[in-house]
């Protein structure tokens, strides 16, 4: 049980059964060892403990988790049919002309070929240009460089959609 203080989002969360917690947690993030070090944390005290654990779970993703993490995110410009939250976070890709989608579906197979798995950028807020010139600069990066830029931005799209599942004041279904 949760304190009266917790917010109404979190106390929520905390009190999800186990497997329900488990099911938000891979909606937030796909891979699994990160999804089991949260719920074993439970119950969260407040939004910042979930997030300092969140933080502390990214941080010790091996590259195995990390692509079982990567695989759960459509490529920029590629949101999945029936994903709102990739829809959401993307939205700078939405207004995008023909031309720079074009672009960025190069940039995502240059990247694809290079490094093997997705071009991961925490997209909310960003532009279409934003993530592009992102894309450009990031396909110089050695294979090690990456992989921490992408454990960076996969961090960041965690507590994001962290925040949208406890700091909200309905039931943790879409993200």
């Amino acid at each position: 049980m949760t304190s009266a203080s917790t917010p109404q989002g979190l106390a929520r969360f905390n009190d999800l059964e186990e497997s329900a917690a488990l099911a938000a947690l891979h909606e937030v993030c796909a891979s699994t060892a990160w999804a089991r070090r949260l719920l074993a944390g439970r119950p969260y005290p407040t939004a910042g403990d979930l997030y300092a654990a969140a933080d502390a779970a990214t941080s010790t993703l091996t590259a195995a988790d990390l692509d079982e993490a990567m695989a759960g995110h459509p490529p920029i410009g590629g949101s999945r049919p029936g994903d709102p939250a990739s829809a959401r976070e993307q939205s700078g890709m939405a207004s995008a002309s023909d031309r720079l989608k074009a672009e960025m579906l190069e940039l995502n197979l240059a990247y694809q070929e290079k490094f093997g798995h997705v071009f991961l950028i925490c997209a909310t807020g960003r532009t279409g240009e934003q993530m592009r010139d992102a894309a450009r600069e990031r396909l110089d990066n050695t294979p090690e460089r990456e992989r921490e830029t992408v454990r960076t931005e996969l961090g960041r799209i965690n507590r994001i959609r962290l925040a949208r599942l406890v700091e909200a004041d309905r039931q943790p279904r879409p993200l």
